[in-house]
This record gives structure tokens, sequence and C-alpha cells, in this order.
């Protein structure tokens, strides 16, 4: 399955996620703010990144803006998960570069899907 980087500062979403993926057999690294996200992504090369909005420091739009702007990382699919749930939220995800965007409470079989969606490109 497919490895990938969850980044949000919240405990208990970052275990809640660990343990959906790994149910379905994906591998798990996780970090809890945007600018150690980018230097994660650079070092690990991710098949995929689960991105948090509202964090300290640099935010999630701010982190998946500038992953898809950097030639080294532009390929690895970033999916935004927030608990913003305005159109004009989802829109911006995208504009930065996020493939695509979920609302928490996230729901196993919708991030399922929405990784494998990205994963095949």
């Amino acid at each position: 399955m497919a490895r990938i980087l969850v980044v949000d500062d919240s405990p208990t979403d970052l275990a809640a996620l660990r343990k959906m993926l790994e149910s379905d057999g994906h591998e798990v690294t996780e970090c809890t703010e945007g600018k150690d996200a980018i230097e994660r992504v650079k070092s690990e090369h991710p098949d995929c990144v689960l991105m948090d909005v509202v964090m300290p420091g640099m935010n999630g739009f701010q982190a998946t803006r500038a992953l898809s702007r950097d030639s080294a990382t532009s390929a690895i699919p970033v999916i935004v998960i927030s608990s913003k749930s305005q159109d004009t939220d989802r829109l911006w995800a995208m504009r930065q570069g996020a493939k695509e965007y979920i609302v928490k409470p996230i729901k196993q079989a919708d991030l399922l899907a929405k990784i494998r969606s990205v994963l095949a490109g």
C-alpha cells in the first residue's frame, strides 16, 4: 500500500487517521506543523500527504502551496483535511495545489476512496 504523511497538530486526529490508514495497510508517518511537513516530504518522498489547515506557524494552505510549487515535491498529491467546511475554503485549498479536500469529522470510507483516487492519478 501507500506511504502517507499525516500533518495535524491534534494528537486525537493524528491517532484516528493513523488507525484508519494502518487498518487499510498503509504505512503512516506524521508531523504536527507545516514547515516540518515540507522538510519531511522532501526527505521521505511519501506517496501522499494528508494536510490539516489550522496549525501553529505555517498553516496547511501555505504548506500545500509550497509543496505544489516545488518541482521536487509537486508530483506528490496533497489531500487537505479540515474542519473548515465552506466552499471558499475548498476552492482555496485546490488553488494552493491540493488534489482533494475532506471536511472533519472524517469517514474512513471517504478518506480511503480519496486516497485511492489521487494515487491512481
